[in-house]
């Protein structure tokens, strides 16, 4: 019945247009589709359970312009800005592909401006407060907006209450204030009285994946190496799908390990991170190579 109603809202409707399941899909429930035929399937799929039970879907306009992940952290009362980052969505290079959980991400954004920080402040961030706090809901912790920006304009896509990843992986490592002091701070209603003060390196962040991902892949293959990279100061290896077997590590999930490196410039940065991959012998791994791309070029 919900797939007729659809399929029938899809025919009066214009392409591109953006077909998404409504609950949790580890970042992959959305497809960007073209025509009635892409967007038929989409709908099929996210009914048909590809995402687990699907109640209800989303349909939206499809905006041509560029993602950015704004933070803040709140206390109820006080809130701080908490950086931003560009997250690449696509599985393949030059932003092709499926949609994944996150392939790599640099910080801060090259999109962020005072003009359009004061936007994303006036417009998504103080209203979304104080709406919560008219609906007697007190909001503690991390807020972050998936935004899209068109010409230099704030659109908000969705709301996360957490950290992003790989967005997380690649602002903490540029924290200078002690995060446990951070937390406190918000537990307790101080956050006015803390200073957060970040160091001004650029950040990057290339995910390794297993090969395969975000469709089918194999685990359990082991990872060789790794325990041989030295890190350097401002580099950093971050373990998401793994896990340990007779002291050897090997891949438990499709996204498997986050290398991260903070310098004077973002190619510096990646340029980096490949060298810690190519450290690794693992032949089932593949990672973008272009992560920043559109900042470094």
């Amino acid at each position: 019945e919900k797939i007729k109603e659809a399929n029938l809202f899809l025919k009066n409707s214009k392409f591109p247009l953006v077909v998404k399941a409504d609950g949790l899909a580890a970042g992959k429930g959305v497809y960007i589709c073209e025509d009635i035929k892409e967007s038929i399937k989409a709908v099929e799929e996210i009914f048909n359970g590809k995402f687990g039970v699907a109640k209800n879907i989303l349909i939206e306009e499809f905006l041509s312009g560029e993602e950015m992940s704004y933070f803040i952290i709140s206390d109820g009362k006080n809130y701080k800005k908490f950086q931003t980052a560009q997250d690449h969505k696509r599985a393949l290079e030059g932003d092709k592909g499926k949609n994944t959980g996150g392939m790599g991400a640099y910080s801060p954004s090259r999109l962020i401006n005072k003009d359009l920080d004061e936007k994303i402040i006036k417009k998504i961030i103080e209203p979304t407060l104080k709406g919560l706090k008219e609906m007697s809901t007190k909001f503690i912790g991390f807020l972050y907006a998936g935004l899209m920006i068109v010409d230099n304009e704030p659109y908000l896509i969705e709301y996360n209450v957490r950290m992003g990843d790989p967005e997380c992986q690649t602002i903490l490592p540029k924290l200078k204030t002690n995060l446990v002091d951070i937390f406190a701070a918000c537990c307790e209603d101080k956050l006015d009285s803390i200073n957060i003060e970040w160091h001004d390196e650029k950040s990057l962040c290339i995910v390794l994946c297993s090969k395969g991902y975000p469709d089918k892949y194999t685990n359990n293959i082991p990872i060789n190496n790794l325990n041989k990279i030295d890190l350097k100061n401002n580099e950093f290896i971050y373990h998401a799908g793994t896990k340990t077997m007779k002291n050897e590590v090997y891949s438990n999930g499709g996204r498997v390990l986050n290398f991260v490196v903070l310098s004077n410039n973002f190619k510096n940065s990646k340029d980096k991170a490949i060298q810690l991959i190519k450290k690794l012998d693992w032949h089932n791994g593949y990672y973008r190579k272009d992560i920043g791309f559109k900042v470094i070029e």
